[in-house]
């Protein structure tokens, strides 16, 4: 019984210590710099700006993959359109086109394809989706020949 009666002092003085206002000392910063005797003023450390961290370093510059690809279809294409694989060349050129879907000179290669395989309604077709993205005279012409 005599326990349950100091158990509130006992929190009590737990809690008033707890928030007692006492300041802590604050940490001292070593400076490098010897200690004199005495109780001077503390010397403020020396203000020297950081290193600079080195960047990233340069990235080599990589060859464009996208166009080296769709060139190597387009070439594959010609191939086989020139050995009357046209069924194989559509397969190559659908391929770059979707590695480059806005290339004018893919869809000029596929009405070539398909006049080469006597597909003229398939062929004006391509065309006329590749004058949409035409970006020269040349490639605009040649893709207006398959309009006629």
């Amino acid at each position: 019984m005599r326990l349950f009666r100091q158990l509130p002092l006992v929190l009590l003085l737990v809690l008033l210590g707890a928030c007692s206002s006492v300041p802590r000392s604050t940490p001292r910063i070593e400076t490098g710099q010897p200690t004199t005797g005495g109780t001077s003023a503390p010397q403020p450390a020396p203000t020297t700006a950081p290193e600079p961290r080195p960047g990233p370093a340069p990235q080599p510059e990589l060859p464009d993959t996208t166009t080296s690809a769709h060139d190597r279809l387009l070439a594959q294409a010609e191939d086989a359109r020139d050995r009357g694989r046209y069924d194989q060349a559509m397969a190559y050129l659908e391929r770059a086109q979707r590695i480059d879907p806005d290339n004018a000179d893919i869809y000029l290669d596929m009405a070539i394809t398909y006049t080469a395989a006597g597909r003229q309604d398939k062929a004006r077709t391509m065309a006329e989706r590749g004058l949409l993205y035409c970006t020269s005279s040349r490639q605009c012409n040649a893709l207006r020949s398959y309009l006629d």
